[in-house]
């Protein structure tokens, strides 16, 4: 009922190398895409696809999710915990990696962002892998490491706002901005998440370690790929100054794909900055009495299909840029 290319290849010394089959459920959104396009381009990967008329049949999917080594799930809620429950009733040992929300917080999954403390090692020992949000991993790769080095309260109430660009919407939302006759009030950034229920708020307070919610304002704004988050800071919110939390990033990021950098361009942050890459970008500006932390990354890629290979590279056990643009 599926279509996958052949499960080995020769090495030039004649041995036979095991591939690692595949399947992307959901592979036709924006996610799924990235996912496949970064994969297609791989000799160690042996994708599982489905035709047009059998990518909704949940039989068909069953089959491809219970062949699969890893499956990636690229799809809403509801059917990410169907998918899910589909392989655990077949009694099958696929590695799941959800990109969904549906699993984010769940106590017996692994929240996939390896750069923060201990979560490389629990990701390459766990088959069921939540992939983080997108703007949810900006704002938790500024505040975790300054909570969990005593820089920030857990207690302490904090703002953030999140630049994207209109492809974090998916395939309508594309369609609405690069249509010929679009509203002209697509022509501007626009706030959402007006009633502070934003689905990654969850995510954002739980891996963080925060008591409070924070403020969080979202914005989508005309370009197609690039996020930029910030979370302002006033100097008696942190236990140290500036400084400390320039130190603090960089003796925290040793290793992935996050990094910290002084500098911006010429006194400007762009947000599609990284558009097209697959790591992210941290920075610090600001002065003694106001501070800003700034994430920027594209919420296509440490966003979301980026951060998700990243999580199947290090289950396998492999380098975990292996594939992705950095």
């Amino acid at each position: 009922m599926y279509n996958s290319t052949i499960l080995f290849i020769f090495a030039k010394d004649g041995a036979e190398v095991i591939m690692i089959k595949v399947f992307i459920d959901g592979s036709a959104g924006t996610t799924g895409l990235r996912i496949r396009e970064r994969l297609n381009a791989r000799k160690d990967i042996s994708l599982i696809t489905l035709s047009e008329e059998l990518r909704k049949d949940d039989s068909a999917r069953c089959e491809a999710l219970c062949a699969a080594d890893v499956a990636f799930l690229c799809l809403p809620d509801a059917a990410a915990i169907d998918a899910v429950t589909m392989v655990e009733k077949a009694g099958a040992h696929t590695a799941i990696i959800d990109t969904s929300t549906a699993h984010r917080v769940a106590p017996d999954w692994t929240y996939g962002f390896p750069e923060l403390l201990g979560r490389r090692g629990q990701i390459a020992n766990s088959r069921r892998i939540a992939n983080p949000g997108c703007h949810a991993s900006g704002f938790l790769a500024l505040v975790t490491p300054l909570v969990e080095m005593g820089l920030l309260s857990p207690d302490v109430a904090l703002t953030c706002f999140s630049l994207t660009g209109y492809s974090g919407g998916g395939k309508k939302m594309i369609a609405e901005y690069e249509a010929d006759d679009r509203d002209l009030l697509l022509d501007a950034p626009r706030m959402y998440g007006l009633t502070q229920s934003h689905k990654h708020l969850p995510e954002m307070t739980a891996i963080s370690g925060l008591s409070k919610l924070p403020v969080f304002c979202p914005i989508v704004a005309p370009y197609y790929a690039g996020m930029e988050v910030t979370v302002p800071l006033f100097a008696e919110q942190i236990s140290g100054g500036i400084h400390d939390i320039k130190s603090a990033y960089r003796d925290y990021y040793t290793e992935g794909l996050v990094r910290y950098t002084d500098g911006d361009e010429s006194g400007f942050l762009s947000a599609n900055a990284m558009a097209g890459r697959d790591d992210m970008q941290l920075t610090v500006s600001g002065n003694d009495d106001r501070i800003l932390l700034v994430a920027r990354f594209d919420n296509l890629g440490k966003g979301a299909s980026g951060a998700a290979i990243q999580n199947m590279n290090i289950l396998l056990g492999i380098d975990e840029d292996t594939g992705l643009v950095i």
